[in-house]
């Protein structure tokens, strides 16, 4: 099954507990995807199996004192004070099935209310850290705002038709500001050439830093942060908080950074372009190299239809 059939049968899923528990479908659908992205790159937990991808500890599911962590029944899950619910009637809370999975956290969330801000404390609760919390609460406002979950297709940071050239830097050392690596991909280019989002995504942070100059961060629906660097100006009206979209300009090339605000022309003009990847308890820097060439090359192709 592709993963626009899976998706389709998952928004059916949010919708039908929607209905029963009144917590909207695209908070259902941030923290699904947020749990999935994390199972991907963690070694500790298992893999997603079904459609669903949020995953419950046994001994939450069942209930800490509770002798057997595989328990079914709702009636002994509710005596050990676990979370496990029935969702699709058939009087077990089995936590491997997919809807009673999705129905037992949309209960747990209702418990709290069904307003945003009781949202935000029942994700606190749970989840216990913060960062968690706000890339949850990003991927409820990306849903809501498109309306669908097909949200996967990427741009190249900068127009096709520009003067520009990149090679793999991420890991090259880097001396300015102590020893460490460089982690992105720098694409050089003419002053004032258009950087555009790559992602559906939303901006977490815009600003001026002494090493990348004025940036700004995205987070997309896959945990990965999207760092751009040495921008030259922002596009107008653009803020933290914002929804953007692939290709949709956010600023220029430029030179900016290695000192105070405003400081350029240290460098020859290019975009420093970084990934970082979230997984639940850390985040982390890889090789965005191989991504640009794919979404370059698919790009390419579909002007060419």
């Amino acid at each position: 099954m592709d993963e626009k059939k899976r998706n389709q049968e998952r928004l059916s899923l949010y919708r039908k507990v929607e209905a029963i528990t009144q917590i909207p479908w695209y908070v259902l659908a941030a923290v699904d995807q947020y749990e999935r992205n994390v199972r991907r790159v963690r070694k500790d937990i298992p893999k997603e199996v079904g459609l669903i991808g949020i995953y419950i500890p046994p001994e939450k599911w069942a209930g800490p004192s509770n002798p057997h962590y595989d328990d079914q029944s709702p009636v002994s899950i509710q005596i050990f004070g676990g979370m496990g619910k029935d969702g699709n009637g058939d009087g077990k809370a089995d936590r491997t099935n997919d809807e009673d999975v999705l129905y037992t956290f949309a209960d747990y969330l209702s418990s709290y209310g069904i307003d945003l801000e009781n949202i935000k404390i029942a994700l606190w609760d749970y989840y216990q850290r913060d960062k968690t919390v706000g890339i949850i609460i990003g991927h409820i406002k990306i849903y809501k705002h498109f309306g669908h979950l097909n949200l996967f297709e990427h741009a190249f940071p900068v127009p096709l038709k520009a003067n520009y050239s990149y090679r793999s830097t991420w890991g090259d050392a880097r001396g300015w500001g102590g020893r460490r690596i460089h982690e992105g991909t720098d694409i050089f280019a003419s002053y004032g050439v258009p950087v555009r989002a790559t992602c559906y995504g939303i901006v977490e942070m815009k600003g001026w830093n002494r090493y990348g100059g004025w940036r700004i961060g995205i987070r997309d629906i896959n945990n990965t942060y999207h760092y751009f660097a040495h921008l030259n100006g922002f596009s107008k009206d653009l803020h933290v908080g914002q929804i953007v979209k692939p290709g949709q300009l956010i600023g220029s090339v430029g030179s900016s950074g290695y000192g105070p605000p405003g400081t350029a022309g240290k460098f020859p003009p290019h975009l420093h372009y970084g990934m970082y990847k979230d997984n639940g308890r850390t985040e982390w820097s890889f090789d965005p190299y191989p991504h640009l060439r794919l979404w370059e090359r698919q790009e390419r192709q579909k002007s060419m239809k």
